[in-house]
C-alpha cells in the first residue's frame, strides 16, 4: 500500500548544483565588484551541472502531480542581483526549484531551520561546519567524477560511524585503538547506537521507500564501513532498532572505499573521514560530513 510522506527538503548551495569555477576565480583573484560586473554580463550564459546536479535531477523526478517527496532550495551567497544567471539555468534546464535564499556573502545558517531543511549540501565547508553544528545534516561537495550511468534509480551511500550513527565508538577506536574498539562493541552489541547526523535523512529516505514496491524502488541506499566481524553486530541491530531500511551493507574491514562504491554506483557518497573521501570522490560524487572525533 502506498502511503503519504513529508517531503525530504534539501537546502543547496549553486556551486555544488552548478559549475561556477570560472566566475569564483573571478572573485578569488579580482574581488567582489569584478565579479558582479562578470555575473551580470554573463546572465544569460547557461551554467553547467555541477558535482550534486545530477543527484537533484535524480530526485525531483520522484516527484509527480499527485505527491512531491522532494524539495529542493537553493541557498547562495549571490544577491539576488548577481544570482540571476543562476536561476536562468535552472529554467533552461526545467528543474522544479522555486524556492531560495540569496544571502549577498553572509552564512545561509540561519535559514536552514526556517525552511525545514533535512539535509544542506555546499561547496562551502565553513557553512558546512555551522549547519552541522546547528544539529541538521550537511556535508561538503568535493570536486570529483560524476559520471555514473543515468539509469534513473537514485543510489545513495553512508558510512556509519559519525554520519548514521554517532561517533562514541569511533572516539574509543582513536583514543584506546582496535583491540578496545572491538571489545567495546562486543559488549555493547544488544545496545543501540545513538543517531548521528545522518539519521533524519535515512529516515526520510526510508520513508520515500515505503511509498514504493521493494522489487521495482527509485532509491537504492547502502552502508559503507570500515567496521568488519564481529564489529557489524551492533550495526545490524541498531538499524532493526531504528525500524530503517538499508538495502545494502558492506563492511569492509579498512579496505579503500573507493572501488566499492564504485561497484555500488553510488550517485552520492557521504563520510566523515577526509582519506575516505578522497578515495571515494575519485570514484564517485562525495559529501565530506566534517563530524565528530576525525574532525577536531
Amino acid at each position: 500500500m502506498k502511503t503519504e510522506v513529508l517531503p525530504l527538503t534539501i537546502a543547496i548551495s549553486s556551486r555544488a548544483l552548478f559549475d561556477l569555477d570560472e566566475s569564483h576565480r573571478v572573485f578569488e583573484t579580482q574581488g567582489i565588484e569584478a565579479y558582479q560586473q562578470w555575473q551580470i554580463a554573463h546572465e544569460n550564459e547557461p551554467l553547467q551541472p555541477g558535482m550534486a546536479y545530477p543527484l537533484v535531477k535524480k530526485l525531483l523526478a520522484l516527484n509527480d502531480g499527485e505527491h512531491q517527496r522532494v524539495e529542493v532550495i537553493l541557498v547562495s551567497r549571490n544577491s539576488a542581483d548577481t544570482g540571476l544567471r543562476i536561476f536562468n539555468t535552472i529554467e533552461r534546464m526545467q528543474l522544479p526549484i522555486c524556492r531560495a535564499a540569496f544571502t549577498n556573502g553572509e552564512s545561509p545558517e540561519r535559514y536552514i531551520p526556517a525552511f525545514g531543511v533535512d539535509l544542506f549540501l555546499s561547496a562551502h565547508a565553513e557553512d558546512v561546519r555551522h549547519v552541522l553544528e546547528a544539529g541538521y545534516a550537511a556535508a561538503t561537495i568535493l570536486p570529483g567524477r560524476m559520471d555514473r550511468e543515468a539509469d534513473g534509480q537514485v543510489r545513495i551511500a553512508f558510512d556509519g560511524d559519525a554520519v548514521l550513527f554517532s561517533d562514541a565508538s569511533e572516539r574509543i577506536y582513536k583514543e584506546q585503538g582496535l583491540e578496545a574498539f572491538l571489545d567495546h562493541e562486543a559488549q555493547d552489541a544488544e545496545s543501540p547506537m545513538q543517531p548521528g547526523p545522518f539519521f533524519r535523512v535515512l529516515q526520510a529516505l526510508h520513508a520515500i521507500q515505503q511509498a514504493y514496491p521493494a522489487d521495482n524502488n527509485p532509491i537504492r541506499t547502502a552502508l559503507v564501513t570500515a567496521r568488519s566481524a564481529p564489529a557489524h553486530k551492533r550495526v545490524i541491530l541498531t538499524l532493526r532498532e531504528w525500524g530503517v531500511r538499508i538495502d545494502e551493507s558492506l563492511f569492509l574491514g579498512g579496505r579503500e572505499k573507493g572501488p566499492v562504491l564504485a561497484a555500488f554506483g553510488a550517485d552520492i557518497f557521504f563520510d566523515d573521514q577526509k582519506i575516505h573521501c578522497e578515495s571515494a570522490s575519485s570514484h564517485v560524487p562525495t559529501g565530506h560530513v566534517p563530524h565528530g572525533v576525525a574532525n577536531p
